[in-house]
């Protein structure tokens, strides 16, 4: 099930809420869950069991390293956890990737049935594999109750999608948590943001992406304006579910944390990334970089630490070697900027051109990010510098139309308006209003036209 859905917003929503508000406070976390259960389960029910069987193996690891002072045997449980993570994410979501890369270059191919990709799961393992690793660390106490725990790994608002939520975040609000009318109406606010950028700017723009990338060799014009409306798809898709999951996390009782910052107005890719996707950047930063050693062993070291940090967060988004080349390609200007002391590469420009060069920057990376394989990408970013002409704008009607429209309203809201957070705080009746009636035509096209999921599913 998804958000963007009729049978999400006018039966799934609903149902729930009606029977949640009025449940007393310690039967919340059982609806709770058992609604995430139906809203996971929906696709393929059977990989509700796989995220019961990690979420009680992280239980049991975290309760045994509460009852243990030895150092050596708490982190034989944590070694656990973290092997039955990482080990049921490199078999759903990489096992596909090897083997075919075996069977092309060996000369024995293994016969194989491609595994089928749990929704959400490389989400909702590092979530989990946060607890524990944070239980190990003394930075929180082991829960008491398996059914928090369940609540937490399964709550359907950021389950297949993120933000990803440490438990440090919210336990407090696993165990008492109240909606105040505010709280309410600010959620119902962002969600609706949330869900008219999703419908009506990366929707829209997504018919002109996948023109410009099914051609063998688009021009300068057909390259970048296919670049520029995947920028901006992929930067209103994955916010967009960001903001309706924080708002649905506020409707619930809970304040998850903010995942985009307006990245676009990055002035460097170092600071690209404390603005892009701040749940998983952070992540890696904290659970991988640092225990890597971080900044602390000297350049050459943190130069290896930030390539490898990159190359598997690039990795962690999808099993095609282009990810691990864009993983690369961001690896390498952090490197650069890292090198020049943590400057933007273009500091002798005022800050507009420091963010135009960023911006660039990000562009040819979501080339990488968006190409089906190295000669894709080659044909595309070859368009953008001009190798195969000029070339002239795509002409798929009135779908082109409309993407170029899209993309054009994106870029504006991405460059010159307030993050959506930012839009409910400050709060305005003509505000309110655009964004409702913005809602509004987002269902009218949501149910008149066909299904577009969203592009972080895949990863």
């Amino acid at each position: 099930m998804v958000f963007a859905s009729f049978i999400f917003l006018f039966w799934f929503l609903p149902a729930f809420f009606a029977v949640y508000y009025p449940l007393p406070p310690r039967w919340r976390n059982v609806w709770l869950t058992l609604a995430s259960f139906v809203f996971y389960g929906w696709w393929r029910p059977q990989y509700v069991l796989l995220m019961l069987a990690s979420t009680a193996i992280d239980y049991t690891a975290a309760r045994m390293m509460g009852g243990i002072e030895d150092r050596r045997r708490r982190r034989l449980w944590l070694v656990l956890s973290v092997v039955t993570n990482l080990g049921m994410l490199g078999w759903f979501k990489y096992a596909n990737l090897f083997v075919a890369s075996w069977n092309e270059l060996a000369p024995a191919p293994i016969a194989w049935t491609d595994v089928l990709l749990p929704i959400g799961i490389s989400f909702f393992t590092f979530q989990s594999m946060s607890y524990t690793i944070d239980v190990y660390r003394g930075e929180v106490r082991p829960v008491r109750s398996f059914l928090d725990l369940l609540a937490y790994v399964s709550m359907f608002p950021q389950l297949v999608a993120g933000p990803i939520v440490r438990y440090r975040d919210i336990a407090a609000s696993l165990t008492h948590r109240t909606v105040s009318f505010l709280q309410l109406s600010d959620g119902v606010f962002l969600f609706a943001i949330g869900f008219a950028k999703k419908v009506l700017i990366a929707d829209r723009a997504a018919p002109l992406v996948a023109a410009v990338f099914g051609q063998g060799a688009p021009g300068l014009l057909e390259a970048w304006s296919g670049a520029l409306a995947y920028t901006v798809q992929i930067y209103f898709d994955f916010s967009g579910y960001s903001d309706m999951a924080i708002g649905l996390g506020l409707m619930l009782g809970f304040r998850f944390p903010s995942n985009f910052l307006s990245p676009y107005r990055a002035y460097s890719i170092t600071d690209f990334w404390r603005r892009w996707h701040v749940s998983l950047s952070t992540w890696l930063r904290d659970y991988l970089y640092v225990p890597l050693g971080g900044n602390r062993k000297g350049p050459l070291r943190t130069y290896a630490n930030l390539a490898t940090t990159m190359l598997l967060g690039g990795l962690w988004h999808g099993a095609e070697w282009t990810f691990l080349l864009w993983g690369a390609w961001q690896g390498l200007f952090l490197i650069l900027e890292r090198r020049a002391g943590k400057t933007a590469m273009f500091w002798f420009l005022p800050r507009p051109g420091q963010v135009l060069g960023t911006f660039v920057i990000v562009v040819f990376g979501w080339v990488i990010f968006r190409a089906e394989g190295v000669g894709q990408l080659l044909a595309v970013w070859g368009g953008m510098v001009g190798t195969n002409g000029i070339g002239a704008l795509p002409a798929i009607g009135q779908a082109g139309t409309i993407a170029f429209a899209a993309t054009g309203v994106g870029l504006f809201v991405a460059f010159a308006l307030p993050r959506s957070e930012e839009l409910v705080r400050r709060f305005h009746p003509l505000v309110m209003l655009a964004t409702f009636a913005a809602f509004a035509l987002a269902v009218c096209e949501l149910l008149a036209t066909d299904f577009v999921p969203f592009l972080y599913f895949r990863f």
